[in-house]
């Protein structure tokens, strides 16, 4: 590990950055909260609450670049791990099946200088790689603005990868017509029907529970739910692997004890018929998880519970946007959810490459083809085999 170090005036101005393994980040807990709530974009899934329990499932060899300022104050946070692809090292960006953003967190002041000082130290250190990759980031955004600035700043080659757009909820002052003007008349009509059909099975209510204290008997609801689905034939549930289980239960909690959890339940006669886990940072919010009743398929039970979250989203003006964390193109939630998030995968030559950076993108974009060719194969034969739904996801 070694230390770069640069004086500057300015108290959020980087002057020392360096490089620690992940496990040890606890240590520092109470100054990367600070930074979360600093941060030019808020990533939940980068806090702590979050990221020490994630860790411990999906953080082998995982490490952070850690930015501090000359007054010692945290004000940049790069978690990565080094992976080998196509024969060659390369620094990659934190991301995995829970943690869908990889928007490190910059201090909202001098982030262009924060995302420079970060690049230099790992152009810099000879135990880290001349290749970068920054997964899963907003492609429009302050954080992909400084990103832009200081690559151009150091003339550093970049390309992008796995473009993608997912459903996202930011209304502006367009809050009360909202669902009303995304779902069209015959649609309401439909939806009612379906809503009179669940009532008709017994006491139908919705519910959220935001105290931390309750939120666990939420949580176990929303677990079974979706443990009795698709996930649970294919053996991706949460319930079906305990460390995943355990993880959650402590990432939901700790940031429910924080304020930054809700979860939401569709219910007859007290029986959970579709949940979904809603994490917030600041003023932006994740609707994270969703999982519904099969069983009551035919009335759209998460349909139904996904209107009413979206109406209590609209109606707290706190929150500015929801990222839906849903796979592009997705059915059902892009077409009450009007606004994208354009995401992508950045990868970057942090040194000097001329002729190799050129040929890491061509095997790059070969390494993607593959794996999605293998993705869509496997879901072929998920779907006949009646282990997946022909689409996946939030209903």
């Amino acid at each position: 590990m070694h230390i770069a170090s640069a004086a500057n005036a300015k108290s959020t101005a980087p002057t020392r950055v360096e490089w620690r393994p992940f496990a040890t980040l606890a240590a520092i807990a109470p100054q990367w909260r600070a930074l979360a709530a600093r941060a030019l974009e808020p990533n939940v899934f980068y806090e702590p609450a979050f990221a020490l329990p994630a860790a411990s499932v999906w953080g082998h060899a995982l490490g952070a670049g850690l930015v501090w300022s000359h007054t010692d104050r945290l004000i940049g946070l790069f978690p990565a791990r080094i992976e080998r692809r196509y024969g060659l090292p390369v620094l990659v960006g934190w991301t995995h099946p829970y943690g869908p953003l990889g928007t490190p967190l910059v201090d909202r002041d001098d982030a262009e200088a924060i995302v420079t000082a970060w690049l230099d130290y790992v152009a810099a250190g000879d135990e880290l790689p001349f290749l970068a990759i920054l997964p899963l980031v907003p492609e429009q955004g302050l954080f992909a603005t400084a990103l832009a600035a200081a690559l151009a700043r150091r003339s550093l080659p970049s390309a992008l990868f796995g473009h993608h757009r997912r459903a996202l909820l930011a209304p502006g002052d367009d809050r009360v017509q909202y669902v009303e003007q995304s779902i069209g008349a015959k649609k309401r009509k439909e939806l009612r029907r379906q809503r009179h059909r669940l009532a008709d099975l017994g006491t139908l209510k919705i519910d959220h529970t935001t105290n931390a204290p309750l939120i666990a008997e939420a949580l176990g609801d929303f677990l079974d739910v979706e443990a009795r689905g698709w996930k649970g034939r294919a053996g991706t549930a949460a319930a079906n692997h305990e460390d995943i289980s355990r993880f959650i239960d402590s990432a939901v909690a700790e940031l429910a004890a924080e304020g930054k959890a809700r979860i939401d339940r569709l219910r007859i006669d007290g029986q959970t018929v579709a949940a979904a886990v809603t994490l917030r940072s600041g003023a932006s919010a994740w609707t994270w998880k969703i999982a519904y009743d099969e069983a009551f398929a035919r009335s759209s039970p998460g349909v139904q519970l996904i209107i009413e979250l979206t109406e209590a989203l609209l109606a707290d003006g706190s929150i500015a946007a929801v990222d839906s964390c849903a796979t592009a193109d997705h059915p059902m939630i892009d077409h009450l959810w009007r606004e994208r998030l354009a995401l992508a995968d950045h990868l970057i030559a942090v040194r000097a490459a001329p002729f190799a950076f050129p040929l890491a993108c061509r095997l790059e974009a070969l390494r993607r083809t593959a794996i999605g060719t293998a993705k869509t194969l496997r879901d072929r034969m998920r779907s006949r085999a009646g282990i997946i739904p022909p689409f996946r996801g939030k209903e």
